[in-house]
């Protein structure tokens, strides 16, 4: 009897898919965190009967096959890259990216990460870096005796040194897009890795036709669902208590038929 083995597949997949609405609702008030989706693929069928195989010699033929399913599998986590909603800090660090686009960050080993998370911060020596301490490319250097620190939409830097009503310029932020953002590898603190699905980056200016604009003062919210979310764990629970029915009526069937004398 195949159902238990089935059943179990169920149950380990509904599994996965309550880990991944699990993490969603965990991240609900995470910095530009976007919600994934588990996925799931039938696994390969075993045919019992052929569809069109011949039932008689007059060349009458099956016009369907029995082909019995071997249950279900994971076939991945499908993150929603939907716009997050805007929340007013009023910090003058803090950017938000509306539309599209991420930031670039450069990690202590020298590689690259990519984040939606604006919540930045002044290092030591005054460079702009995310609260792990980690740069922010290009680097943003701010000087001594700043009393302000401007970012248009375009994402160019300027600060108000001392009494100069003259902002000096300190930089421009660039974002960097992805042919597809859903092949980006998420690693933790708030960052992502480029993989070979996501392509390569590409550097884009804020306000590009295209690519979206810096709003200074602003944080992104994550785009979790919180309803939507329940919804979705009460739908799982279900399937899962019913993949668990499906492995007691089968412990049933087989302790009837061995109970046949």
């Amino acid at each position: 009897m195949k159902a238990l083995g089935i059943a179990a597949t169920g149950m380990l997949a509904q599994q996965t898919n309550v880990d991944v609405i699990a993490n969603n609702i965990a991240n609900a008030n995470t910095t530009g965190f976007k919600s994934g989706r588990a996925a799931f693929q039938d696994l390969i069928y075993q045919s019992m009967h052929n569809a069109g195989a011949l039932t008689s010699e007059e060349g009458t033929a099956r016009p369907v096959g029995t082909d019995v399913g071997l249950g279900v599998q994971a076939a991945g986590v499908i993150r929603h890259n939907t716009q997050g909603g805007l929340i007013q800090t009023e910090n003058q660090l803090d950017i938000a990216i509306e539309g599209r686009g991420y930031f670039v960050v450069n990690r202590p080993d020298g590689t690259l990460a990519y984040t939606r998370d604006g919540n930045f911060q002044l290092s030591a020596e005054g460079q702009l870096v995310t609260l792990n301490g980690y740069e922010v490319e290009p680097a943003i250097v701010v000087p001594d005796l700043t009393k302000s620190v401007e970012i248009n939409q375009e994402g160019v830097v300027m600060a108000f040194v001392e009494n100069d009503p003259v902002p000096v310029e300190l930089g421009q932020i660039t974002f960097s897009t992805f042919l597809n953002d859903a092949g980006l590898k998420p690693v933790g603190d708030n960052l992502l890795e480029a993989t070979t699905a996501s392509g390569e980056a590409v550097e884009a200016t804020p306000g590009t036709p295209g690519i979206g604009i810096t709003r200074q003062g602003y944080l992104e919210n994550s785009n979790v669902n919180i309803v939507q979310q329940i919804t979705d764990l009460i739908s799982a629970q279900r399937a899962y208590e019913m993949n668990s029915k499906a492995i007691e009526t089968a412990d049933q069937i087989m302790q009837t038929t061995n109970q046949i004398k």
